[in-house]
């Protein structure tokens, strides 16, 4: 079979493709042939050593996919061959404390990811594919999707009448703007692309903020929300952003912290921290059972994931620069060797 590893990370060419023996699965397992996988910003933090903890070389990478399942070991009884399914960000993170396996089971870091042909994978780390939507789609949710789904619901669900603030044009900045609004929730965005204004406003956001143009783009925001701040913040900039979503979240509102875009890390103001009256949730995607649920409003809500471009399997390298270039808005999906 065909397959990538990254052999180092010291650069980008040390992705290379290589030919294996095929996975067999074993009891309880299926063998999955992947038709899609989609990038992470995790995964370019892994190659430019800015991943919070060591990664181990020589696996392969991505932890987001979508395909067909062409083999069943002994005892699978919860698919059948042909079905179409996608894989749990977390294997074995099915719903309560996160368990103890946690780190060592994290793909593309510590055990062998999805940009392969065949996966053979726990019939429990899989979930049935949304019906409506593509492979190509299916393959953006595992970890986008559900960060974004785990961010709006927690303790006090985002519904109708509340305001959210999403950051950039990332995945899941945009699964969070289509899942708030979906619930009917407001949506403010921000970017610092004069071309992405018009099409974050086309998938639902009512403003739109250019920080770029506005370093002080938390006031705005408060400004445009008549001065009370939003009740949510899904807050994926990390250190660089952090000081503005403070200024821009309501009085007992909540700032969900998701990743580490920004480079800059200028440290939080604790007096800032504390009179925001705001909480602090650290998220960490979510279990098997968010993913699930977010399939189920998927499909009911009609919603679409945003894809900004498809690669060819053979164009992997290309498909990492581009979501390193910050051009894109939405998913970057790389599809399996010889799915058309």
């Amino acid at each position: 079979m065909k397959t990538y590893r990254f052999d180092s990370f010291d650069s980008l060419d040390d992705l290379r493709q290589r030919d294996e023996p095929a996975p067999r699965p074993q009891r309880g397992e299926v063998l999955v042939r992947v038709c899609a996988v989609s990038l992470n910003f995790r995964d370019l933090a892994m190659l430019r050593g800015r991943y919070p903890r060591a990664c181990r070389p020589g696996l392969i990478p991505l932890s987001d996919a979508a395909g067909e399942i062409v083999e069943l070991g002994e005892g699978v009884q919860s698919f059948k061959v042909g079905d179409r399914v996608m894989g749990a960000f977390h294997p074995r993170w099915f719903g309560g404390e996160m368990p103890s396996t946690i780190l060592a089971d994290s793909y593309g870091a510590e055990s062998d990811g999805w940009l392969t042909e065949l996966k053979a994978v726990s019939q429990e780390a899989l979930v049935a594919v949304p019906d409506g939507i593509s492979y190509d789609e299916a393959a953006t949710l595992p970890c986008a999707g559900v960060t974004a789904w785990t961010a709006l619901t927690g303790s006090t669900p985002i519904r109708a009448g509340h305001s959210v603030l999403v950051l950039g044009s990332g995945g899941v900045s945009i699964f969070a703007l289509q899942l708030a609004r979906a619930v009917g929730a407001t949506v403010v965005a921000t970017t610092s692309s004069a071309d992405k204004i018009q099409r974050l406003k086309d998938l639902g956001a009512s403003e739109v903020v250019n920080y770029a143009d506005d370093p002080q783009w938390g006031k705005a925001v408060r400004g445009l929300t008549g001065g009370r701040g939003v009740d949510r913040v899904v807050e994926v900039g990390g250190p660089g952003t952090i000081a503005q979503s403070l200024r821009a979240v309501a009085l007992g509102g909540e700032i969900a912290s998701i990743g580490f875009l920004s480079t800059e890390n200028p440290g939080i103001d604790f007096f800032q921290l504390k009179g925001s009256g705001a909480s602090f949730r650290n998220i960490a995607v979510g279990d098997r059972n968010a993913l699930i649920e977010l399939s189920r409003v998927i499909a009911m809500a009609g919603i679409k994931p945003v894809i900004d471009r498809i690669f060819d399997f053979v164009s992997a390298r290309e498909a990492f620069a581009h979501l390193e270039s910050g051009a894109h808005l939405g998913k970057v999906v790389i599809r399996g060797p010889g799915v058309l």
